[in-house]
């Protein structure tokens, strides 16, 4: 009899990788794919993290359950991709400052007869409003470099978040109730 297939992780995320691990989950091979992540013209961001889940699950070239995801913050329509530079992140965090916004995070698995399922989880976070001295110094940390939003819950961002409605794993990057559900509908077995 064959050996099971393979959990591949199409993410080079530390965090989706730390986030599998709570729920026990260790992927047999952690295989990042590099897609086009613009958004596209009119695209929502609901439909823009759907889409880049599963547009990098379809990527990979690895054989077996891969599983990807992608996490977009939104205000309104308005896509806060990843800062690029210290200037983009500050203004992230003006914008955020004192509203709520919306994590909207995208999971796709890619079962080894081709077929994909996605579920698209959505969460409201509501940041307190940031002094300049905030502002200042978690820009300066740096913490903010490659996360949606130009922040991360998980770090020192944690202490400006005055209420979450919905998934806290799902702002984190991996939502993992739905990321389970979907693996085993899919037909994966640990």
């Amino acid at each position: 009899m064959p050996g099971k297939p393979p959990l591949i992780l199409a993410s080079a995320s530390p965090r989706r990788l730390d986030l599998l691990a709570q729920i026990g989950l260790v992927p047999d091979k952690v295989a990042p794919t590099d897609i086009d992540e613009a958004r596209r013209k009119d695209e929502a961001p609901r439909a823009l993290a759907e889409r880049l889940a599963r547009e990098k699950a379809a990527a990979c070239p690895e054989a077996g359950f891969v599983l990807a995801a992608d996490t977009v913050v939104a205000v309104g329509q308005r896509n806060l991709g990843k800062a690029a530079d210290e200037a983009e992140a500050e203004a992230f965090l003006r914008l955020l400052s004192g509203r709520a916004h919306q994590c909207i995070t995208g999971v796709a698995v890619r079962a080894p007869d081709g077929r994909v399922a996605c579920r698209t989880v959505l969460a409201r976070v509501k940041m307190k409003r940031l002094t300049d001295a905030e502002i200042a110094a978690y820009v300066a940390s740096g913490e903010w470099k490659g996360k949606a939003g130009g922040y991360a819950i998980q770090g020192l961002a944690g202490g400006f978040i005055t209420a979450i409605n919905g998934s806290y794993t799902a702002i984190v990057g991996l939502p993992l109730y739905e990321t389970r559900m979907l693996l085993e509908g899919m037909g994966w077995r640990r």
